[in-house]
């Protein structure tokens, strides 16, 4: 299963923070590949590693068409770190990993199927909900296969 990629920002120390579509963070420390990678020598160029980006689709993030690492490689070997924001995501990415429109969401909110302020908040225009009410509601992601959406 991939585990899609949110934002990714480059930290002191040379590491990542790289937030997923789950709603879990991890730190991910880039100086271990100097010596198993010699190609990434090259990141320790404060301005070149601060260019990180999330690739299109998600699937993994960038730095140049050299440079370049798995959101596999990013959640198997980063560290998950508790924030505020842990288990809650867009709308957007909910519709992505369980297969729904988002249509279907926003009427759950309106028939009590999810509740407002306790499993979903609307930020402006941007619906927010927890991965735990989807869970519940929808069965786990996990169990789908995400890989082909």
């Amino acid at each position: 299963m991939f585990h899609k990629i949110k934002n990714v920002w480059a930290m002191p120390d040379y590491k990542l923070s790289v937030q997923f579509c789950e709603g879990v963070t991890k730190i991910y420390d880039v100086k271990t590949l100097f010596e198993q990678l010699p190609a990434f020598i090259a990141l320790k160029n404060e301005e070149e590693f601060s260019g990180v980006a999330v690739d299109i689709g998600g699937y993994g993030i960038i730095w140049n068409d050299e440079l370049d690492l798995s959101c596999d490689e990013l959640w198997d070997n980063g560290v998950q770190v508790d924030t505020p924001f842990d288990g809650l995501m867009s709308f957007s990415d909910a519709t992505q990993l369980w297969g729904l429109n988002e249509s279907t969401l926003r009427k759950a909110v309106t028939y009590g199927k999810l509740v407002n302020g306790v499993d979903v908040c609307k930020f402006g225009k941007q619906w927010v909900v927890s991965v735990k009410a989807m869970n519940r509601e929808y069965g786990t992601a996990d169990s789908r296969d995400v890989a082909k959406r």
